[in-house]
Formats: structure tokens, sequence, C-alpha cells
């Protein structure tokens, strides 16, 4: 899992330092956070090779490798296997289902990588759980999802959180609820609040408010 406390370890939580790994891959050995300088990463993982929604959920990330890529961000899996089976299952997945998977899976198989980020729980023994984290380039942990296992994730979800975090630190402004298709203000973004009674009032001269803790703006 994540930091030491005491002596114990704890949950990774969003806005610490994602821990360094190395490993072997699908693709050849990967180093962490070294080989992704200046790169945003979605590190997810998945119970299990050989298994019906995990094959889904490869394929639909594969089918949106590209806009991953427009976004500066690159893929990595990871299940608690050995590299021989994911080479086999990814073979699978290109001869049966016709996609090409571009992206490195990790293999680990003494579950270390997975327990530094907080991937196994009790309940599901050694399996490692449907967990997401989207890291940025300084590697700083930015979002963690976990989904149950009989639950195939929202690939399109994810790719909508990380234009918003890319949008949010651009731009140093935050994203409405369902961003870019918010119910009272569309696309637009949320300033962020005044420092004092003087920049308050202020706020309905310079941008749309619905108050002055409630403005927005086009980008």
């Amino acid at each position: 899992m994540g930091p030491i406390v005491g002596e114990t370890r704890r949950p990774l939580l969003i806005g610490e330092q994602a821990p360094s790994f190395e490993a072997q891959t699908t693709i050849g050995k990967v180093k962490f956070p070294d080989d992704y300088k200046g790169k945003w990463v979605v590190l997810f993982s998945h119970p299990a090779d050989f298994t019906p929604v995990c094959t889904t959920e490869f394929v639909a990330f594969q089918k949106r490798f590209e806009q991953f890529a427009e976004l500066n961000t690159q893929l990595i899996g990871l299940t608690i296997d050995q590299v021989f089976a994911h080479i086999k299952w990814v073979q699978w997945i290109k001869e049966n289902l016709d996609t090409e998977i571009r992206f490195p899976v990790i293999a680990d198989d003494r579950g270390k990588i997975a327990e530094m980020f907080g991937m196994i729980h009790p309940a599901k023994g050694t399996n490692t759980v449907r967990a997401v984290f989207i890291i940025d380039p300084e590697s700083i942990v930015r979002l963690i999802i976990y989904y149950p296992q009989e639950v195939g994730r929202n690939f399109d979800e994810i790719l909508r959180v990380l234009k918003a975090l890319q949008v949010v630190d651009e731009n140093k402004v935050a994203t409405p609820a369902n961003w870019p298709n918010n119910e009272l203000i569309g696309d637009e973004v949320i300033i962020p609040p005044p420092k004092d009674v003087e920049a308050a009032e202020k706020r309905k001269e310079e941008y749309k408010c619905h108050d002055w803790w409630f403005c927005h703006k086009k980008l």
C-alpha cells in the first residue's frame, strides 16, 4: 500500500508522491517514474489475465490509446501474473479480437507493486481490484478510483477526468459536475473563491455569477 505510518502501511492518498518501481512488462523493463518524465500516467490494475471483464477493459483502453496519447498520457496495466501469461493473453486478444495491445502490462507476480499502490484488498485474497491511478508529470497521484471485480470500468469517464485535471492545472480553475456538460453552466469552468471582501464585491463585474462565491467563465 502507501507510506508507512508507525509499523503499518496506509493506503496511498491523492496528492502524495507515487511510489517508484522497476518492473518487467510485455514490452520489456520499465522504470517509474524515470521512463515517464514529463508525461501523465494512467496506472491501472485488473484481477487476472484470461478473464472476460478484464478482456473487455483491455480492448476499451486500446481503442482509446490515441486519445490518451493526445493528452500526453501513457497507460500501464498491472496484475499479479507472470509475464508469459500476459504475453499469451495479449496475443490471444490480437488473434481473436483483432486488437493489438500497445501499452505495457506489468508482471507483478510477487505483488510488491500492487501492495505499494493499495491494489490488493483483503476480501479479494491475492487478486488486485480494478484500481485506477492518474499520476501527473511530477509523479503526484491526482486521482484514485476503485471498482469491484464484477463491474467493468467506464473508460470515457477516465478520459474525462484526465482532461479535467489538465484543464484545472493549466487554467487554475475548477470544473463542475459532469463537465463539460454541466446542467447549470455547460462547458464553462468555475473561478476560484475570492481571498478578501473587496475581491468578492467585484466578482459580478468580472464574471458571470450566481452569487459572489459561484462565478464561472468560458475558457
